[in-house]
């Protein structure tokens, strides 16, 4: 056994024997208190607290496996940082045969999608609230439709070519991926839902396209549909209408089964309401994608004959997913180090004759981990994991691969690796599994290393941004916990730093499943738990 990786399963060892540390009686009496409410008791608690360097401090259940729901995002995003470094980019490829004589690409132009989360994402650069522009109450800001800037420029650097004939279709290429659109046990219903969207290796705009629901002018009418889709892609089956009152309101929903091209709306909306804005998947990104270029190449004044299509790459790997992500059992040094040829695959060499006519290179890492870790974007997440993925092996499946590549990571990190698993890299499967004292292993395993201080800003602030912008928004709390929220069905969680009244920086993790749903008691219950751990001296 490689002695790196002996070390960090005696580390894991380590930690695993001071399970059960005994805690400040002020802390534990309050947790009790806290916990014993009749509307939180019935949930499944698990908590730990420790010191910066991992030394226990209070742990409740804290070896029990809880799902992680989002918390899983930080075991992704850290994995992603430590192995595929901060000046890590994907470049998006416009490739083809181009005749310099006539002008023209002879054959299909291929889009080539490198698991890039930035290419057309409105939301990159995060922008914190603080810093967003404010509005004019007498004049509000319209929502103006996403430009796709980035599919839009590839067409003009085409043009500049002075490329003004397309002899072919344009196609959609994520064969980078196999086309494994929905990770395992992701719920049926999320994914008509932009943040169920599915994953592909060309995805554009976050895979999501928004939706806006107005009441008419009238009771009686059906209500005022919005869809912002820069070509035809989806239909609407509006079987809404605006009533009178809002106790006769019963709300609008949308619903698209797998595979088909029709939103159906229907429910009732208020006359006085405001506006429902929901965000809802792209059923084929790389189609769309294709699509959208089709129409920007016109824009551009080239003659495209062919139609926009889909290049897929069919799963052909049958080995299961847990099997395949733990496969070469105690070879994990060669994970870390990665394969010698995964280098290439994000960028392989085209075919003969053909070349790269125009390109799109993303931010760098840090900027994707800033908005996946801030607003838990599940698409960036399970895209960064496949990117690991490939980095391991070019021929594999890249999900599975990319969560051996964090199961090493974690490993070598000093976690027990019976203490998690993950099918997905955002948390939205019902699979994934995880103890508080392994969260809080990797928060104290990320202070001593060198990109700490890049993965720790990505963490929401508390009162101040992502998704703790209205949690913990009043003083001693407020900009005093960096923490990873999750939530799911009956699961809720949150895991981070905080500065305590001590003047030390904690380390906590707190999960729960299996609580009432349709409430908050839990939430409330967990934030006077994170007051009670701030206040330990």
């Amino acid at each position: 056994m490689p002695r790196l990786l002996a070390a960090a399963l005696c580390l894991a060892a380590s930690f695993c024997a001071a399970q059960s540390p005994v805690p400040p009686a002020s802390l534990a009496a309050q947790i009790d208190q806290i916990l014993s409410a009749p509307e939180v008791a019935r949930a499944h608690w698990g908590i730990s607290v420790t010191t910066l360097d991992g030394t226990p401090l209070y742990g409740l259940n804290e070896a029990q496996l809880f799902q992680p729901a989002s918390n899983a995002k930080l075991f992704t995003t850290s994995a992603a940082l430590a192995l595929l470094g901060p000046d890590f980019t994907r470049t998006t490829r416009l490739i083809g045969r181009l005749d310099p004589a006539t002008h023209s690409i002879e054959g299909d132009l291929t889009l080539v999608g490198a698991g890039d989360a930035n290419l057309d994402s409105e939301d990159l650069p995060y922008i914190p609230p603080a810093a967003r522009p404010k509005p004019d109450p007498k004049h509000p800001m319209v929502h103006q439709p996403n430009p796709m800037r980035d599919i839009r420029d590839l067409a003009a650097q085409l043009a500049a070519k002075g490329v003004r004939q397309i002899h072919g279709d344009i196609i959609g290429d994520d064969t980078l991926f196999p086309w494994e659109p929905y990770p395992q046990d992701w719920t049926i219903d999320d994914a008509v839902w932009g943040y169920g969207a599915p994953v592909s290796a060309l995805s554009i705009a976050d895979n999501q396209l928004r939706l806006q629901i107005a009441p008419a002018t009238a009771s009686g009418l059906p209500a005022n549909i919005t869809l912002e889709q820069p070509v035809p892609y989806y239909s609407i089956q509006n079987e809404t209408r605006t009533v009178a009152a809002r106790s006769e309101a019963t709300g609008v929903q949308v619903e698209r089964p797998i595979g088909s091209r029709v939103l159906r709306i229907y429910g009732t909306i208020a006359l006085k309401d405001e506006a429902d804005v929901e965000h809802v998947a792209i059923e084929d990104p790389a189609e769309f994608a294709a699509m959208v270029l089709r129409q920007a190449l016109v824009e551009q004044g080239i003659t495209v004959t062919g139609t926009a299509r889909v290049r897929h790459r069919v799963v052909s790997d049958a080995t299961g997913f847990l099997t395949a992500s733990r496969r070469i059992q105690g070879q994990d040094e060669t994970v870390l180090s990665g394969a010698p040829e995964a280098g290439s695959c994000l960028s392989p060499a085209p075919d003969s004759g053909v070349t790269v006519l125009a390109f799109h290179q993303s931010l760098p890492l840090p900027a994707d981990l800033l908005l996946t870790n801030k607003v838990s974007q599940n698409l960036h997440a399970e895209l960064l994991l496949r990117s690991l993925g490939v980095r391991v092996s070019c021929t594999r499946n890249p999900a599975a691969e990319g969560a051996r590549a964090v199961r090493a990571f974690l490993v070598h990190a000093g976690i027990d690796p019976g203490d998690f698993v993950f099918f997905d890299g955002s948390g939205l499967s019902g699979h994934d599994l995880v103890t508080p004292r392994a969260t809080a292993r990797l928060l104290a395993y990320a202070v001593t290393q060198p990109w700490f201080a890049t993965w720790r800003s990505s963490l929401p602030i508390a009162g101040e941004d992502g998704s703790l912008t209205s949690r913990f928004s009043h003083p001693p709390l407020k900009d005093h916990v960096f923490a990873k929220t999750g939530t799911l069905s009956e699961v809720r969680a949150l895991s981070g730093y905080i500065d305590a009244a001590s003047g030390r920086t904690l380390i906590f993790s707190i999960l729960v499943g299996n609580h009432l749903p349709g409430g908050p008691a839990d939430r409330d219950a967990m934030d006077r738990i994170v007051a009670a751990i701030q206040a330990t001296q």
